[in-house]
């Protein structure tokens, strides 16, 4: 959610304080607090909340053992003590400098007991809290129900091309340009292949990846076309959503090619960290035994061991990557085949601003 300058709530007060999901679009506050446990935290929030947990994954579990073992009543004695203890230090720390006009929204899982607490607390301290409805369990809810409404409103224009092409890299180019464009790639934290594992960003949890896929949905003009990359059903271990993958499907297609040594360059770059670490390669590409065959395998892996990368690479393309994108695309994106091409000469940035020029005026 957007976080503005505060101005006149009066329209979200006027049931004690609490307002519904519905309601958080444009809801002027100073700062969203998420005080569920940093495990919950991580799995998914919602945008732009900040974590200040009044129970910790330890302390959850402590509360929730002692429940199943004990009582509710010695589970709620504990719980209190230590939501008053990390309430007190977040009143001493993340709040001491907050002023007088400070406005916040507050849940937690769905909108009980330890949102309640936090509010209770900063309410008495003469701060303006608001406190959402139904807790992260409603906006949960309520992002599932967009992410089915939303996608039939918007004309897509997806961009189709095999491995090595750099579809990723002509989106941002597209969005450099001034277009509308859905990097479900960049969402997903994935470069979409068996080798596609970001060497420094883990993928997100399948919910935080669909409130991501909503937040920036919710973002776009549907009176102008959204670029989108002419992805599977998978993204690495998430699930693109149903209603948005099906709306793909049934768009116009735009086709990108280039020569192989455009596509080397490309791979080359984007796959670095491989050239750097050939016994990571080899274990990745393990996973293509079962297509490929041990022996072509072991072939490939002694390809990087001895560092003939462009020899490689252009093996992994015209042997594994193209007949398999070429059986896909005819599949799933059957628009493709009637869809302009538009040929890449130059891998550098350039070359891709230039290609994304033409396609804007096309």
């Amino acid at each position: 959610m957007p976080v503005t300058q505060h101005v006149d709530t009066s329209a979200a007060r006027r049931r004690d304080g609490v307002i519904a999901v519905r309601e958080l679009d444009g809801m002027p506050c100073d700062e969203i607090i998420d005080v569920r446990s940093p495990g919950e935290y991580a799995e998914d929030h919602i945008p732009g909340a900040i974590n200040l947990p009044v129970l910790d994954d330890a302390e959850r579990a402590r509360v929730g053992t002692l429940h199943r073992q004990d009582s509710a009543f010695a589970a709620k004695k504990l719980g209190a003590a230590l939501v008053s203890r990390n309430i007190a230090r977040h009143l001493e720390t993340h709040f001491a400098g907050k002023p007088r006009g400070y406005h916040a929204l507050v849940y937690c899982w769905r909108g009980g007991n330890r949102s309640g607490s936090l509010v209770t607390v900063l309410r008495a301290v003469g701060w303006h809290v608001l406190q959402l409805e139904g807790g992260y369990k409603s906006f949960r809810h309520h992002v599932l129900a967009e992410l089915t409404r939303l996608p039939p409103h918007f004309g897509f224009r997806v961009i189709c091309g095999p491995t090595g092409v750099g579809k990723s890299r002509f989106l941002r180019a597209l969005e450099a340009q001034g277009a509308q464009v859905l990097d479900l790639e960049e969402l997903a934290a994935h470069m979409g292949s068996v080798l596609g594992a970001h060497p420094r960003r883990a993928q997100p949890s399948q919910k935080l990846f669909e409130t991501r896929i909503w937040d920036r949905l919710r973002g776009l003009d549907p009176a102008r076309p959204v670029f989108v990359e002419s992805e599977s059903r998978r993204i690495g271990s998430l699930r693109t959503p149903e209603s948005l993958l099906a709306r793909m499907r049934d768009a116009g297609c735009i086709n990108l090619a280039a020569g192989m040594p455009v596509r080397v360059a490309v791979l080359r770059e984007e796959y670095a960290h491989f050239l750097a670490d050939p016994q990571a390669l080899g274990r990745q590409l393990d996973c293509l035994v079962r297509f490929q065959g041990r022996e072509r395998i072991e072939t490939w892996k002694a390809l990087g061991a001895s560092g003939q990368w462009d020899t490689l690479v252009a093996a992994l393309l015209t042997q594994h990557y193209d007949p398999a994108y070429a059986r896909s695309l005819s599949r799933n994106y059957v628009h493709a085949a009637a869809g302009p091409t538009f040929t890449l000469t130059d891998h550098r940035l350039e070359g891709y601003l230039a290609l994304a020029r033409q396609v804007a005026e096309a």
